[in-house]
């Protein structure tokens, strides 16, 4: 069970327009339908697929009949949709036409149907057993990849296999060096505008001994790739074997999409609670999957020289990418943050994180973070807010600088916090220092850093006259003017520490 919202917004990613939405988004859809006998009321359901209509009044007629909240046609006459959609109370949403009914209702009964179990822990479907009932149908070892080239599953068989593929199962990823060949026998871009397999000759002295490869598509976006390792093309069956195994690779991906999306949307709800605040801070943690005890919050931005948000969804997915089980934290994004919720108290775990999602992240990226205090789960927006103090120490120092920690840099962290409350006009504007500052800019002398030398030295006047280039009798005779400017009592340590906190504060 989903709400219309959820499907709307996930379906959007799949070349899927909401033309009308006349019921409420907050809808709970909990059955998907089709159009499977001539009598129409026979059936109910929710979500109904408008398979075989030949117009948009006829797919929403069948869909009001069969008293569904949004009726998913193929088309493009969005105005008629729209109209017809209001005048019937039913939610209509157009299919891009290249995208087709079979993978579309593979993620529409993956959202609705298995919903529940997806938020409770249920990872995608095994997409390694797939590769290997297609390796035995086309002959030859199987890897699937993404459109990063990255290994998403393989094959136990190891007919034909060569060094290539090897390598490529080890490093979870083809080469750089096989990439580079492919982009330049053309298989990259042939991969993009086709559908049919291409044979991709031998190389010895890339370890490669050939292949078969097929693009993964979902209408007209790129999923992936199936590859198998073969020495010459494969024909007759075996090809038809292998183009028919990419298009069930594609409704698997699809589904595994959904999934983690799915996944990712309540992982990120439970921390957004945790990071709020939350009366049930220990029941949280435990349906998120992470250990009872300290944890530590850790604020990111990621950003492409101006552009912010692509490179921030991109960390988002990195952060977010695997069963939970095999992540060490839980993630959420909050505006222009990406926030983890790590457990454990060592600092360096938490920027050996950092370092990790920097390295999976594209090099033109910039990273800065922040990184708060070890917390119980009910006091993690404490964590939350040293965390994002941090992430402003980090933006302001140079380039590679290492994430500050709260545990080392709470001194920074409450100067900026003093700093912030006088540039807010809670700074007192009477007073010896503020009098000393106003005599420095009406007459060019230097009380203010005079004070502030001898107040840092612990009123030690060779030690402020080092500190100022200047002799400690320069010092002395600074201080006895100073008192012809404004009442310093020097000798009371309440005194003392207020000027201290209030030149710090208006540094």
């Amino acid at each position: 069970m989903i709400r219309l919202d959820r499907l709307v917004n996930v379906l959007g990613g799949y070349g899927v327009r909401l033309a009308c939405c006349p019921v409420p988004r907050s809808t709970e859809l909990r059955s998907v339908v089709m159009r499977e006998t001539d009598d129409a009321r026979a059936v109910g359901g929710d979500v109904f697929l408008a398979v075989g209509a030949e117009s948009v009044a006829q797919a929403v007629g069948w869909a009001a009949t069969a008293k569904a909240a949004v009726v998913l046609l193929h088309g493009e006459a969005e105005r008629e949709a729209a109209a017809v959609g209001e005048a019937e109370g039913v939610a209509v949403m157009l299919v891009d036409p290249a995208v087709s009914w079979s993978q579309l209702a593979g993620v529409v009964y993956g959202l609705v149907l298995e919903g529940r179990e997806t938020e409770s822990g249920r990872g995608p479907t095994d997409l390694f057993a797939l590769a290997d009932s297609l390796a035995g149908a086309v002959g030859g070892s199987v890897t699937i990849e993404d459109r990063q080239a990255r290994v998403l599953a393989y094959s136990s068989s190891q007919q034909g296999a060569d060094p290539a593929r090897l390598d490529t199962i080890l490093g979870r990823q083809a080469p750089q060096r096989l990439r580079d060949l492919f982009d330049r026998r053309g298989v990259s871009a042939y991969l993009a505008s086709y559908d049919e397999p291409l044979f991709v000759e031998e190389d010895p002295e890339h370890g490669l001994t050939g292949r078969m490869v097929v693009a993964v598509r979902a209408g007209r976006e790129l999923l992936g790739s199936v590859w198998v390792t073969c020495g010459v093309p494969l024909t007759g069956a075996r090809c038809t074997a292998l183009a028919d195994g990419a298009r069930t690779v594609a409704l698997h991906l699809l589904r595994s999409r959904a999934s983690a999306d799915l996944e990712r949307q309540v992982e990120s709800d439970l921390v957004i609670r945790l990071l709020e605040g939350t009366a049930d801070a220990a029941t949280v943690v435990s349906r998120l999957g992470l250990p009872q005890g300290p944890a530590r919050v850790i604020a990111v931005r990621a950003h492409i020289a101006a552009e912010r948000h692509a490179a921030l969804l991109l960390a988002f997915d990195r952060a977010t990418t695997g069963f939970g089980w095999s992540r060490p934290g839980r993630s959420t994004l909050s505006g222009t943050t990406l926030y983890t919720v790590l457990p454990g108290e060592p600092v360096g775990a938490a920027r050996e994180w950092v370092t990790a999602l920097r390295t999976a992240l594209p090099a033109q990226v910039t990273v800065t973070a922040g990184i708060g205090g070890t917390a119980a789960a009910a006091d993690l927006p404490a964590s939350r807010q040293e965390a994002d103090e941090c992430l402003a120490l980090h933006e302001a120092r140079p380039p590679g600088a290492v994430p500050p920690a709260y545990d080392e840099s709470w001194d920074d962290i409450l100067l900026q916090r003093l700093r912030a409350a006088a540039r807010a006009g809670r700074a007192p504007a009477r007073g010896p220092v503020a009098d000393l500052r106003r005599h420095d800019r009406d007459h060019a002398t230097h009380y203010v850093p005079t004070l502030r030398a001898w107040l840092e030295a612990q009123g030690d006047l060779a030690q402020a006259g080092e500190r100022l280039g200047v002799h400690p009798n320069t010092i002395r005779y600074r201080l006895r003017k100073m008192v012809e400017v404004t009442a310093l009592d020097l000798d009371d340590p309440r005194k003392r520490l207020a000027m201290i906190i209030d030149l710090a504060a208006t540094d």
